[in-house]
């Protein structure tokens, strides 16, 4: 056992989980399960991070900067996959949001020995980016020792990007690097050293609060409605139209009506409707209010009764 498991909570033996390869296939998901109870209070325990890390994400959209993950191994394909889930549920620009992974693309399905050890890798992949102090960056690793982050990072805080550090550790490097840590300790693996186990579920839940509350923020969402889809097949189409109906109250004729004279935004029809104005009255208040539909609606209100 190397001397990184000495304090490294990720790489210690789990006592709950020994002689697990003598249970019964219930018994090892009891207590797989069990053990997954703990991540969510794991995750809680971060939440004021979480929220100061939300709030700097929220400043870099709306003066122009990106947020930005990069990771290695399970760590970094978490990061890949919240970036690629964000432009068709919130119609985000193509590089609003960027994952990157130690060792690039091909790194997503195959293990590429030796990527996460390279001090130099992150630093090289944020310059293929044009990485600006506008940004938000955040390194996820689950060990907050991997070389390919602590590079990205310290590079981030060459540039004046505001870092995030996402790791399962405290007694680790990450922490000490970034503007925001954001450390759930989720305790040992039931597979020493498994992190994608507790660790990446916690990472996971994390990643699902910064992107979705930083969408909330910049006014993608409406009550609970994700009013800013991209209904690029049929079934977001027909989830489109029941966003307008739930939204307005409408039919489904005119939920189908007006999603087609809103050009396939849902967001659009909903103050179209609302504020009974046209298309360009509704994309103009929108634009004029950061994408808040709420304003949207009363500004169109205030100068139909001014007229």
């Amino acid at each position: 056992m190397n001397k990184a498991s000495n304090y490294l909570t990720t790489e210690k033996s789990n006592y709950k989980s020994k002689d697990i390869d003598k249970k019964t296939t219930l018994e090892v998901l009891q207590i797989m399960n069990e053990e997954d109870k703990k991540v969510a209070y794991a995750v809680e325990k971060e939440l004021p991070n979480i929220a100061k890390a939300v709030d700097k994400i929220i400043k870099s959209f709306k003066g122009g900067g990106r947020l930005i993950y990069i990771g290695a191994g399970t760590s970094g394909r978490l990061g890949v996959l919240d970036a690629a889930e964000c432009p068709p549920t919130f119609s985000t620009e193509k590089d609003q949001i960027i994952g990157i992974i130690a060792g690039g693309k091909k790194a997503f399905t195959e293990a590429i020995e030796g990527a996460e050890d390279d001090v130099d890798a992150g630093r090289r992949d944020l310059e293929n980016i044009n990485l600006t102090k506008l940004d938000t960056v955040v390194g996820i690793t689950a060990s907050g020792n991997t070389p390919y982050v602590l590079g990205a990072i310290e590079y981030s805080n060459s540039v004046g990007a505001t870092t995030v550090g996402l790791c399962c550790n405290y007694n680790s490097k990450l922490p000490e690097l970034v503007d925001i840590p954001i450390v759930p300790i989720v305790g040992p693996e039931i597979i020493a050293g498994s992190t994608r186990l507790k660790s990446g579920t916690a990472q996971k839940m994390v990643l699902n609060m910064l992107s979705t509350a930083s969408m909330i923020g910049i006014g993608k969402v409406y009550n609970n409605l994700m009013v800013d889809l991209n209904p690029s097949n049929q079934k977001l189409i027909d989830r489109a139209r029941r966003i307008i109906m739930e939204a307005t109250g409408v039919d489904e004729d005119t939920a189908k009506e007006y999603l087609k004279l809103s050009k396939n935004q849902p967001k659009v029809a909903i103050v179209m409707i609302e504020a009974n104005c046209n298309y360009d009255e509704a994309v103009k208040s929108l634009n004029k209010y950061d994408g808040s539909i709420y304003k949207a609606i009363k500004d169109n209100n205030t100068i139909i009764q001014r007229r």
